[in-house]
């Protein structure tokens, strides 16, 4: 499942924020609507994934996103 796909095609704006080594952070930002159509698609492609896909699903450490700057 690729959320960044997901959420383009849902009507959100994937933006690179920045970069940390090899580490790419991203921000998404959209309307309501938007973020309404992402949560189904995530919810579908969650219920629509084999038990196999399931149990094999690998769990990423979360890494604290640094603060950005807002402009003045």
């Amino acid at each position: 499942m690729d959320i960044i796909e997901m959420a383009r095609s849902s009507g959100m704006a994937v933006i690179l924020d920045g970069r940390i080594g090899r580490e790419e952070y991203q921000s998404v930002c959209g309307s309501l609507s938007a973020l309404q159509r992402f949560a189904e698609a995530v919810s579908h492609g969650v219920a629509t994934q084999s038990p196999n896909q399931k149990r094999g699903r690998k769990t990423s450490r979360r890494v604290p996103m640094p603060a950005v700057r807002q402009p003045l």
